[in-house]
């Protein structure tokens, strides 16, 4: 693929990775461990990324944290609040209607046959 798309690719990630995260701290989870799961899950982010973005969204209220001090290394663990959670169903069912949408886009342009 060409690095000229490279911009584009990660400005449309950008936006999945803030549902991605709300959806996966539903259940507590720190850091390091998100990137875990949202790398298994194909959503590839750096911890330069995500750490900020977890800072913004719990400024904003949308996730909540506390700190686990019981093992020898405290951790921060995030929960999505309940607004986390209104706009998570927010963001999926807008996801939903542009999926559609871009695949509307997709039939009409048939195969090149049909062209």
């Amino acid at each position: 693929m060409s690095e000229s798309f490279d911009p584009h690719l990660q400005e449309l990630r950008r936006g999945t990775v803030v549902l991605a995260c709300l959806r996966l701290l539903r259940t507590p989870g720190y850091g390091y461990s998100l990137l875990e799961q949202l790398e298994s899950r194909g959503f590839t982010t750096d911890a330069n990324t995500l750490y900020p973005l977890l800072r913004r969204l719990e400024k904003q209220g949308f996730l909540t944290s506390e700190w686990n001090t019981e093992d020898s290394r405290p951790r921060k663990f995030y929960v999505t609040s309940a607004d986390g959670s209104s706009l998570a169903e927010t963001l999926s069912q807008d996801w939903v209607n542009l999926s559609r949408s871009i695949a509307s886009l997709t039939d009409d342009l048939g195969t090149p046959e049909e062209n």
